[in-house]
């Protein structure tokens, strides 16, 4: 999975299907942007739900035999639960995949947060009887009183500009960019301990450069400054994230419920960009994740896929056949990926005819490779 199914993924929708004839996943795949389309709203359109990463890559495994083909559809959706439910019931209109008549079937959708949940309460109960055997009562009181003198020297100044952090900033891989000192006090007291701040509208070099580095999260005030914070970190730096305190409330202010839910209900910055009508194509990083992980699902295969800028197969062939499918493909590919050994003959007719990613075993003897291409091996 890339990562914005990794990071973002809520439901999976499990289909099943059965066709009476010889079907491939691409036509499965194209049968359910095909037939859908138009049947709902705007807003759970599958192909504008894929270019915000609302939904996953779809997953098909179909194997035919005694001219029948069934098999297994895995859809991943970042939607809530009201919105997923009616995307998999949609499923259960299509009557057609290419020429054969065919049936889906919904299996169940999966809540891939649930067994996260369990484990969590599971462990979080073990660990606070251990916590509770070693600590009585009348500890608590000072303990928490040391907890709050502690959490002021805590804080620390991070980069040139000296910034208000919490003192995991350095190691975290996620981080969260609020307003200012008060909001990195706020949070440490919280125990959020990854917290930066800006120290005013203009974003400081330093919080921009932390931006390209880690998963940032912008925690703003429920206010018109909020809101100016957000326009300007979204143009000098990275954003994965957003989330804002209730409206008309201030970061600092908030008590530890408000900020956990807060937290909770953080949107990506693409679903923030579809909500406003702004077009954004995926970081080019995701693609790249998503890219390697169709590599390895066809190592051992000899197939090659060719697939479209939102990595949905345009068509799966096997490798000896790839350069002359390559030949008569019209629907501008993207990207092509495939269980084998690059050839300048190969990049050539991808450079020709527009792709930008080449993703392979390994390559062999190239003499010019092609600006616009990206090879990717091994």
């Amino acid at each position: 999975m890339g990562k914005e199914e990794i990071s973002t993924t809520k439901y999976l929708i499990h289909a099943q299907i059965n066709a009476n004839g010889i079907v491939e996943k691409p036509d499965v795949v194209g049968a359910i942007f095909g037939q859908t389309e138009g049947l709902l709203s705007n807003d759970l359109d599958l192909r504008e739900l894929q270019k915000t990463g609302r939904i996953g890559r779809i997953k098909v495994n179909i194997n035919s035999r005694g001219g029948r083909s069934k098999g297994d559809i895995v859809i991943p959706s970042s939607l809530d639960r009201v919105e997923t439910a009616i995307l998999a019931a949609s499923l259960e209109t299509i009557n057609r995949v290419g020429p054969c008549e065919a049936y889906i079937q919904v299996s169940k959708v999966e809540d891939v947060r649930a067994v996260k949940r369990k484990k969590v309460v599971d462990r979080a109960k073990e660990i606070y009887a251990g916590m509770m055997d070693e600590v009585t009562p009348e500890s608590l009181k000072m303990i928490e009183e040391v907890k709050e003198a502690m959490r002021i020297h805590e804080i620390t100044d991070f980069g040139d500009e000296k910034l208000p952090a919490g003192p995991n900033v350095h190691t975290s891989d996620a981080i969260l960019v609020v307003e200012g000192r008060s909001d990195v006090l706020n949070l440490l007291k919280h125990g959020i301990k990854n917290a930066i701040a800006v120290e005013g509208v203009s974003v400081p070099k330093t919080v921009a450069e932390l931006t390209r580095k880690k998963t940032v999260t912008a925690f703003v005030d429920g206010d018109r400054g909020g809101e100016l914070i957000l326009k300007e970190l979204l143009q000098v730096g990275e954003i994965d994230y957003v989330t804002q305190a209730p409206r008309g409330k201030e970061v600092e202010d908030l008590g530890k419920d408000e900020i956990m839910v807060a937290l909770r209900d953080k949107v990506p910055i693409e679903q923030m960009f579809h909500d406003l009508g702004i077009k954004v194509e995926p970081k080019s990083e995701d693609k790249m994740v998503v890219l390697k992980n169709i590599l390895t699902e066809l190592e051992g295969s000899g197939n090659a896929e060719i697939l479209d800028d939102a990595l949905n197969i345009l068509k799966e062939v096997k490798v000896e056949n790839l350069y002359d499918e390559l030949k008569r493909i019209n629907n501008h590919p993207y990207a092509v990926v495939f269980d084998g050994v690059v050839s300048q003959r190969l990049l050539d007719i991808a450079n020709d005819k527009g792709i930008k990613h080449i993703v392979a075993i390994r390559s062999g003897e190239i003499v010019k490779r092609p600006e616009k291409v990206k090879l990717i091996t091994r």
